[in-house]
């Protein structure tokens, strides 16, 4: 119970600090706030192992994982909120996120690569897990064009960089 909770304090407080760097407040505060959900915090519980996503672990037991399934659902920094169909009976793609989101999907993915990797983390970190994934990924062309730079642009330039890129350039703050 404590390992699970300690975690995901920890994550959300990254994020927090993350968003707040790019003047995303109210997305900072509210970030992940159906972990503290029974359909989340239970199964983070059971299968957590502090240092990778429970979901994972129901995953591999399951076959699915319905704590992901309610929180990819309630939480538009996830790529996996944003797959629709486009209306002209083809196939399901992703749709074009608000950048805004988009921000906050980076502060998401360098808060959990802080968390589970702890000392080993480094600015590429983020990157490497992207890169590992990303051809299953759906993601419409100028999300994916953004979010790639973001991550490039932390693992190449650094953290001030990133953040000050995202916000003056991407954001226009």
């Amino acid at each position: 119970f404590f390992g699970h909770l300690r975690t995901i304090n920890h994550h959300k407080w990254l994020v927090m600090q993350h968003c707040f760097r790019l003047g995303l407040y109210r997305q900072g505060l509210l970030h992940d706030m159906s972990k503290y959900s029974l359909v989340e915090f239970l199964p983070g519980i059971k299968y957590y192992q502090g240092n990778r996503s429970p979901n994972e672990a129901e995953r591999t037991e399951k076959g699915y994982s319905a704590a992901w399934l309610h929180h990819k659902g309630r939480n538009k920094h996830h790529m996996e909120y944003w797959i629709d169909y486009p209306g002209n009976g083809k196939a399901m793609e992703g749709v074009e996120m608000p950048l805004c989101y988009v921000a906050e999907m980076f502060c998401d993915r360098v808060a959990a690569s802080k968390t589970y990797l702890k000392d080993q983390y480094h600015d590429g970190s983020p990157w490497e897990y992207y890169a590992q994934r990303h051809d299953h990924y759906w993601l419409h062309p100028n999300t994916r064009n953004i979010l790639e730079t973001m991550l490039q642009t932390l693992r190449d330039q650094g953290e001030e960089k990133a953040f000050s890129y995202i916000r003056k350039e991407i954001l226009n703050k």
